[in-house]
This record gives structure tokens, C-alpha cells and sequence, in this order.
């Protein structure tokens, strides 16, 4: 038998690298590790165990999810950045379509929870995702902003223009050219 357990804040391949050793620090077996899910041999684990776990966990910034809810809304977020961040060719469906299928739950219902346990909007989740993704590219300087335009699926430019400065309060060109690097950690969205 196995068992499943959520975390939060894994965000990429670096967090499930970390995720790993810390289960096997503390003496279980992972048989998968996923962003925000993992897998291990034990079956049930005892409070001691579980308490270490969090503990060990949440030293360096995870956290060991309970509530069904809570790990619901850890996964919305999680095939969000997978969307953004990690996709190269990401699919023609909606978000709504993409995370319905995904999760085989009606959005309205996801949409709902997200909203609840957030306080926000899985649409300004995505769309601050999808800011946060231009950033990178921009910092990167290898494409124009009409490429990043195209690879990040914005109908025009513009649009992205006028997303990106409703969020950061600034141009993207205004943001390419400062020499600092104002990103946000994904795990901070």
C-alpha cells in the first residue's frame, strides 16, 4: 500500500528535488514526487511522523496540506503554473476547459473554492502568472515582445502591453530596462 500526501509551495523541479531528501531525512519512502504531490511507501503514518514531516517541511518553506479544500486549491494552482510556466506548446483550450478537464470538476465549482480559500480569482491567479512569466522572458532578452506576445498566447501585443502595466504598473520596456529584477516568487502569488 501507499499513501498520498499534498504540499504546498512546490513549484518546480528544484522544490520536488528538496521534497525528496526531506522525506528521506525523515525516514520515508517517496515513491513519486510531483509538484504538490507525493507519493510514498508507508501506508499510515503516525501522528509523530506526520508532525515531524510538517515540521521538517515547513523549515524550508512547504507545507504539509490536510484539508481536502486546501489541497484542491494547492493543485488549481499548481496546473496553473505547469500551464504558464512549463508548457511549451500549451493546449487551444480555455483555462476554464483546461483546468475542468484536468481536475474532472465543473469551474464553476473550482472557481468557487479557488476564490474562497485565495481571495482572489483564478483568472487574476493566471493572469499574474502569465505577468510574472513575461517578466522572465524579458530578463532573458533573447525574444522581442512580439514573440513573447505570440509564445505566451496574447492576441496582440497591446494587450499584453496593457496587462503588464496594469499589474506591474509599468511597460514592459520600462521593465526590461531597469537594472534590478522585481519578480515575484511563484510560491508568493
Amino acid at each position: 500500500m501507499s499513501q498520498t500526501l499534498y504540499i504546498k509551495n512546490m513549484v518546480c523541479d528544484r522544490c520536488k528535488m528538496a521534497v525528496k531528501q526531506i522525506l528521506e531525512q525523515v525516514e520515508l519512502h517517496p515513491v513519486a514526487v510531483e509538484l504538490g504531490v507525493v507519493t510514498i511507501e508507508e501506508n499510515n503514518l503516525s501522528d509523530e511522523k506526520r508532525l515531524q514531516l510538517a515540521q521538517t517541511l515547513k523549515s524550508i518553506g512547504f507545507e504539509l496540506l490536510e484539508d481536502q479544500r486546501q489541497q484542491l486549491m494547492n493543485q488549481i494552482k499548481i496546473a496553473i503554473i505547469d500551464l504558464v510556466h512549463y508548457k511549451a506548446s500549451r493546449q487551444t483550450l480555455t483555462l476554464s476547459a483546461y483546468l475542468s478537464d484536468k481536475f474532472h470538476l465543473d469551474y464553476s465549482r473550482l472557481s468557487k473554492l479557488f476564490s474562497e480559500c485565495t481571495g482572489m480569482t483564478i483568472e487574476r491567479y493566471y493572469m499574474l502568472q502569465q505577468v510574472e512569466r513575461v517578466k522572465e522572458l524579458l530578463k532573458y532578452d533573447e525574444l522581442t515582445l512580439t514573440q513573447i506576445a505570440q509564445q505566451m498566447h496574447y492576441s496582440s501585443v497591446a494587450y499584453l502591453s496593457s496587462q503588464f502595466k496594469n499589474v506591474t504598473g509599468m511597460t514592459p520596456s520600462k521593465f526590461k530596462s531597469l537594472n534590478t529584477n522585481p519578480r515575484i516568487a511563484l510560491d508568493k502569488i
